[in-house]
C-alpha cells in the first residue's frame, strides 16, 4: 500500500547548518514502525536514503525524487529519530586515480598508478579526451560519447549509487546487454568499491534468480522495462531488493503492483543525482572533511562472474582488480591497437572475454561500436572495423556467407573463385614451411641439411604460386575484404577455431588470431601474436603466465609433444569461487595452478626446420569431460569429428554421442535450404520440389557426414536429424555460443537410445 508523496525540504544555504538539516529530513521522512517486523524493509530503506552517513546531498533527493512514496502509518505505533551530530563520517571508498580530484587536498590517498580497473578512465580521458570512445546506434536514444564524456558519466553513476545508499563491498546485480550505459554502470559500481554481479537478458529467469540470491546482491540494475517485467513476478516474491535501476526505457512501462515497495530509479535519475552530489561534495570543504576515505585495493574483488559452462550449475568466479588489470596491461602484445582503431562489440559484454578486451582497448583510444548478431553483417560493411573480437560461430557464419556467395555465382565466377582459393591455400601451406611456422608434435629435430632442402623446396613452390595468389587478392579477396572489414585482425576466443576456418581466412588474407582463456583466468592466458601466428594453435602464453601439461591420473608433468591436462598459473587467475570452497580447492591447487580441464600439448622446440618458430605454443584438442568412452574402452575426442563435419554446408550443427556404446552416433541440425539444393543437384527430388522427406534427408546427410569425416580416427554410424536448432533461448547453447552438450543429450535421451536398438 502506497502512502502520500513527501514534499521537498529546502536545504540550508550554509554548510554549518547541515546537521540540523539532516535531522529535519529524518524528522519528516523517517516515520518508522517500531512494533511490526514486517516493515523492517522500510526502516532500512529510509535509513539509507536519508541518513547523513549515506546521503551525500539531501537537496538532491529532495529536489529530484519528489515522486518517491513511502508508507505512512498510525502515529500511535510509530517513532521518530534523529541522528546525532557526533555520528561517524561516511566511508567513501574510491578508485584513487579516477576520483583524484575529490580526494583530500593533502594528496596522501591519490595515486598516479592504476590500483583499480576504473582508474583507466582518468588516463584515457587525459590522453584521448575528445576522441569518440563509444558508438551505440541501436538503443533509444542512440548515443555517441567521447572519452571525456564517458569518464564523467562513470563518475556521475558512481556518485549516484552512493546517494541511494550503496555501500562498499556490497554486491549489485547488473543484468543487461551490450550498451554504453552497461559500461557506465559496470564501472560505476566498481569505482565506489562495490562488487557487480553480471549476466545478460537471455538467461533463464530461474538462473538469474539463483545468481542474485546466491551472490547476496542488494539491488538490481536491469536493462529495460520488457526484461524487468519478465523478472518482476519471480523476483518480487523470492528476492530482496533495496533498489532497482533501469538502464533504458521509461518507468511507466513497468508492470504495476509487482515491486511497489522498492524504489525504482531511471538511469538519468542516477546520473543527475550523482552529478549534483559531486558538485556539492567538491564545493563543500566541510563535506569532504566529514568523510572517511578509503582506497580500493588491487586485491579487492571487482566482479563476480557466474560461469556459463556447458555442464553443471553456474559457479560465481571472484575476479579482483589485479586480475583484470593484468589483462589490461598485457594484451597489447596480442592486439597492438592504435588510437582511432575501430572495434565492433557484439559478444555479451558481461562475459569476461569481451569485457577484458574492452577494458584493454579503451586504454589505447579506440572507437567501439556496439552491434548485434542481427546487424553484424551490415555493420561490418558500414563501419569497416580494424578488429573484431568474437567466437568460432561468428567466423563460421562469415565463412558460410562467403561460400554461399561463391556457390550462387555464375559457373565461370565460381570456378575462378574456387581455383584461386585452392591456389592460395597451397601457397600459404608452403609459406608456413619456409617461415618455420609449420606445427608439429614430433620431438625429433631434423638435420640441418634436410631442413635447408625442405625450406628451399617450399620457397620455390611458393614463388611459383605467388603471382596467382596476388591476382586472387585483386580479383576475389578484395571484394570479400570490403564486405567484412577486419583490416587488421579478428581475435577468436571462447572456443577452439576449426582448422578449415583457420586456413581459409589465412588464405584470403584475413588475419585471425586464435586465443584461449577461461572465466577463472580473467580470461586470456594465451594467444597467437601477429608476428607468430601458428595455425592450429592457441599461441604462446601471454606475459607472466605459466603453462604445464600433466598426466590426468598421476599428475606428473609431461614433456613437450605429449598430450595431457593443461594447467595454468599467473596473476590473472581468480581468487576463487564465491561461497564454494570445495569447488575452489578442486580447481586451484596450493601452488596456484588452475586446472583448465582441457586436453592439450606444448609444441617441442626445434632450432632448425619447418617448425623452428613453433616451440612453446600450446595446442588444445578438446575438453577432458567431453571425452567419449566407448564400451570397447576406446577414448574418443568428439571435437575432431564435429569440426570435420562442420565443413559441410549441409550441416548447421552437430553433436557426437556414444558414451558406453559400441559405436558413435550424431545429432545433426541440417541446413535445410542447402540440403534441398543438394538433393536437386543429385536428382534425388524434382527441380521444382519445395521439401525433402525425412528418410531422404537422413540418407543424404549420412553420406555427407561420411565424406567429410572419412579421415577421422573414428566413424559415425547412426545419425539423428532434428529440426530445432541449438540456441541460447532454448538453453542448448551458452551465451558465448558453445553447445551445451549435456543439455542436448538430455533433451534427446530417448531418441538417442532408439538409435542403438
Amino acid at each position: 500500500m502506497l502512502g502520500t508523496s513527501i514534499n521537498p525540504i529546502k536545504p540550508p544555504s550554509s554548510s554549518a547548518s547541515w546537521n540540523c538539516y539532516y535531522c529535519s529530513c529524518e524528522t519528516r521522512m523517517a516515520t518508522l514502525l517500531s512494533s511490526t517486523s514486517s516493515f523492517d524493509y522500510y526502516n532500512h530503506s529510509l535509513h539509507f536514503l536519508f541518513s547523513p552517513s549515506k546521503l551525500h546531498s539531501p537537496r538532491i533527493l529532495a529536489s529530484k525524487l519528489p515522486e518517491l512514496r513511502f508508507p505512512v502509518f498510525s502515529p500511535s505505533k510509530s517513532r521518530v529519530f534523529c541522528e546525532s551530530k557526533t555520528q561517524e563520517g561516511q566511508i567513501r571508498r574510491c578508485s584513487p586515480l579516477l576520483e583524484k580530484a575529490s580526494l583530500p587536498s593533502n594528496g596522501a590517498l591519490a595515486s598516479d598508478e592504476w590500483k583499480a580497473v576504473p582508474d583507466i578512465w582518468r588516463s584515457s580521458a587525459e590522453k584521448h579526451g575528445d576522441r569518440v570512445a563509444v558508438v551505440d546506434p541501436y538503443h533509444d536514444p542512440p548515443s555517441t560519447m567521447t572519452y571525456k564524456q564517458l569518464e564523467q558519466e562513470i563518475l556521475d553513476f558512481t556518485e549516484g549509487l552512493r546517494v541511494i545508499g550503496v555501500n562498499p563491498e556490497e554486491k549489485v546485480a547488473l543484468f543487461a546487454d551490450n550498451s554504453c550505459r552497461w559500461l557506465a554502470a559496470d564501472q560505476g559500481i566498481m569505482a565506489m568499491g562495490a562488487i557487480n554481479v553480471v549476466r545478460g537478458s537471455r538467461s533463464a529467469v530461474e538462473e538469474l534468480l539463483h545468481i542474485y540470491n546466491h551472490s547476496e546482491s542488494v539491488g538490481l540494475v536491469v536493462d529495460n522495462p520488457e526484461f524487468f517485467n519478465r523478472l518482476a513476478g519471480t523476483f518480487s516474491s523470492k528476492a530482496t531488493m533495496r533498489f532497482i535501476v533501469l538502464l533504458w526505457g521509461e518507468k511507466v512501462c513497468l508492470s504495476s503492483g509487482e515491486t511497489h515497495s522498492v524504489p525504482i530509479f531511471s538511469y538519468k535519475e542516477i546520473i543527475e543525482l550523482g552529478r549534483e552530489s559531486r558538485v556539492a561534495h567538491i564545493d563543500s570543504h566541510d563535506a569532504r572533511q566529514g568523510c572517511k576515505y578509503e582506497i580500493i585495493g588491487s586485491d579487492d574483488i571487482a566482479t563476480i562472474v557466474y560461469t556459463s559452462g556447458t555442464t553443471g550449475n553456474p559457479k560465481g568466479v571472484m575476479l579482483t582488480h589485479k586480475n583484470l588489470l593484468h589483462q589490461i596491461e598485457n594484451l597489447w602484445d596480442v592486439v597492438p591497437t592504435e588510437a582511432g582503431d575501430r572495434f565492433l562489440s557484439m559478444l555479451p559484454t558481461w562475459h569476461v572475454y569481451e569485457r577484458a578486451c574492452e577494458y584493454f582497448t579503451f586504454t589505447h583510444g579506440i572507437e567501439q561500436v556496439y552491434t548485434t548478431v542481427r546487424n553484424l553483417k551490415d555493420d561490418l560493411r558500414h563501419y569497416q572495423p580494424q578488429y573484431l573480437i568474437s567466437v568460432p560461430l561468428v567466423y563460421e557464419t562469415l565463412y558460410r556467407g562467403i561460400q554461399k556467395q561463391i556457390s550462387t555465382s555464375s559457373t565461370i565466377r565460381k570456378l575462378i573463385a574456387v581455383s584461386f582459393i585452392r591456389v592460395s591455400l597451397a601457397y600459404m601451406e608452403f609459406k608456413r614451411i619456409y617461415e618455420g611456422l609449420y606445427l608439429t608434435r614430433n620431438t625429433e629435430q631434423p638435420s640441418y641439411l634436410a631442413s635447408m632442402l625442405d625450406c628451399l623446396w617450399a620457397r620455390i613452390i611458393a614463388a611459383i604460386l605467388w603471382p596467382l595468389h596476388v591476382l586472387a587478392k585483386k580479383l576475389v579477396y578484395q571484394k570479400i575484404h570490403s564486405s567484412i572489414g577486419i583490416s587488421k585482425a579478428g581475435v577468436n576466443g571462447g572456443g577452439n577455431l576449426p582448422m578449415h576456418l583457420d586456413k581459409f581466412f589465412e588464405a584470403i588474407g584475413v588475419t585471425v588470431q586464435n586465443g584461449y582463456g577461461l572465466t577463472e583466468s580473467s580470461p586470456v592466458v594465451a594467444c597467437r601474436r601477429p608476428y607468430c601466428n601458428v595455425i592450429g594453435s592457441i599461441g604462446h602464453p601471454i606475459q607472466h603466465t605459466e603453462f604445464k601439461v600433466v598426466d590426468s591420473k598421476t599428475g606428473e608433468v609431461l614433456p613437450p609433444g605429449t598430450r595431457g591436462i593443461v594447467k595454468v598459473r599467473g596473476p590473472q587467475v581468480m581468487k576463487g569461487y564465491y561461497k564454494n570452497p570445495l569447488a575452489t580447492k578442486q580447481a586451484l591447487d596450493e601452488d596456484g595452478w588452475l586446472d583448465t580441464g582441457d586436453i592439450g600439448w606444448i609444441a617441442p622446440h626445434h632450432s632448425v626446420g619447418r617448425s623452428r618458430r613453433c616451440g612453446g605454443v600450446i595446442v588444445l584438442e578438446g575438453r577432458a569431460k567431453d571425452t567419449i568412452v566407448l564400451s570397447s574402452g576406446e577414448n574418443v575426442e568428439p571435437l575432431e569429428i564435429e569440426e570435420a563435419a562442420m565443413r559441410s554446408s549441409l550441416i548447421q550443427q552437430i553433436v557426437v554421442v556414444g558414451q558406453d556404446q559400441r559405436r558413435l552416433a550424431a545429432i545433426i541440425v541440417p541446413n535445410k535450404d542447402e540440403v534441398l539444393q543438394a538433393a536437386k543437384v543429385s536428382s534425388i527430388v524434382d527441380p521444382d520440389a519445395v521439401d525433402l522427406g525425412r528418410d531422404k534427408m537422413t540418407s543424404l546427410l549420412y553420406e555427407e557426414l561420411s565424406k567429410w569425416t572419412s579421415e577421422c580416427s573414428f566413424q559415425v554410424r547412426p545419425i539423428l536429424v532434428v529440426d530445432e536448432p541449438f540456441t541460447i533461448d532454448c538453453g542448448l547453447m551458452t551465451p558465448t555460443m558453445k553447445i551445451r552438450r549435456d543439455q542436448v543429450v538430455a533433451k534427446y535421451k530417448e531418441e538417442i537410445a532408439n538409435l542403438y536398438k
